[in-house]
């Protein structure tokens, strides 16, 4: 049986097929003439903190701070437009949650940019300039957010959406830190492998700032520049087990910060294919120094790299873009080892 919304106004939707779902709720489609969907939670820590939460968001959907953001075409962050709850039932078993743009309308998953497989698929003329594109989009995007008092808290690839040209949109607005003037709504959630080491191991509930959205954006835009690799991927070299990214993170193994720190097969991309000024960014943000770049850094810095005379495409493979500042094609080099990463549009099998 097909569930039914119903807002506070009284309007009411069928949801479709299940879309989605996250370590919190569930998106469905929407039965709408519009691109829309819904995302409902079914078991929130405290149902009438996220209903006053959901509230606070539509409302500020027509506040100054949120009308530029949410200008545009396309629309660039999944806001909640309308607060729902399901029908029927006691109160006690409704589920709380809200109808928002559906991203998929403009948008591919944001992985699909970080796979190659994916990637020649879904996006199939996307090229290493369309992660640059991407990372500048996503570190302008964020910048707009912590000018107006947003703090992501989990930024994410789950929690992105991208497409051809390197637009980026944002998804689950609801788990965001923010105040209303009277209230703060404090970030809720973190990933492991995107969580700034800061915020490791804190007590449950501790608040994200915009320095830790600006770890996740170091990360994000490593894995768009080398072609999915996370910065702290790869058993330590030392000998011991490995753990997770986020052990890597809390003991500084990364290969951009010290090469002989993990681990890593020969068919990853060099780390000599970042143009210098990027690495340095990079290896500033997570070697531990008291000054991480932000997110301001971060666009300048990457909108200099696509400038004029900065890019080189490959004599042999048109999909092979890189940086003026390698002398040779660096995706060849990979593709001699037995990977290209950007290998072109997959070819039709008949």
């Amino acid at each position: 049986m097909a569930l039914t919304l119903v807002s506070r106004g009284g309007h009411t939707w069928r949801l479709t097929e299940q879309i989605g779902s996250g370590s919190e709720g569930f998106v469905y489609g929407v039965d709408d003439d519009r691109p829309l969907v819904a995302k409902l939670v079914p078991d929130p820590p405290d149902a009438a903190a996220y209903r006053r939460r959901v509230a606070r968001l539509v409302r500020q959907r027509r506040e100054p701070r949120t009308v530029g953001l949410l200008s545009g075409t396309p629309v660039r962050l999944a806001w909640p437009l309308v607060q729902v709850h399901t029908a029927g039932g006691s109160p006690g078993d409704r589920v709380d949650g809200y109808v928002m743009t559906d991203m998929r309308h403009a948008y591919q998953p944001f992985s699909h940019l970080l796979d190659t497989s994916a990637r020649r698929v879904h996006l199939p003329g996307a090229t290493w300039e369309s992660g640059l594109r991407a990372g500048l989009a996503l570190a302008r995007l964020l910048a707009e957010l912590h000018a107006e008092g947003y703090v992501v808290g989990d930024l994410k690839p789950d929690n992105l959406w991208v497409d051809e040209a390197g637009r980026v949109g944002m998804a689950d607005v609801d788990s965001w830190q923010f105040s209303d003037g009277r209230e703060v709504f404090p970030g809720r959630m973190r990933t492991p492998g995107y969580t700034a080491p800061e915020r490791m191991g804190a007590r449950a509930g501790a608040p994200p700032d915009a320095a830790s959205d600006d770890f996740t954006l170091a990360v994000l835009v490593h894995q768009l520049l080398m072609a999915g690799l996370h910065p702290f991927a790869g058993p330590p070299a030392d000998g011991r087990d490995y753990l997770s990214y986020d052990d890597n993170v809390l003991h500084g193994r990364c290969r951009l910060v010290d090469r002989a720190s993990v681990l890593l097969p020969r068919s990853v991309p060099p780390a000599d294919l970042l143009p210098r000024r990027l690495a340095h960014l990079l290896r500033t943000a997570f070697g531990g120094t008291p000054r991480r770049p932000a997110d301001t850094e971060w666009a300048e810095a990457l909108a200099a790299e696509l400038g004029v005379g900065r890019l080189k495409v490959c004599k042999v493979n048109a999909h092979h873009v890189h940086t003026v500042e390698r002398p040779w094609c660096p995706w060849c080099d990979q593709a001699e080892r037995g990977t290209d990463s950007y290998p072109g549009p997959a070819r039709e099998v008949r």
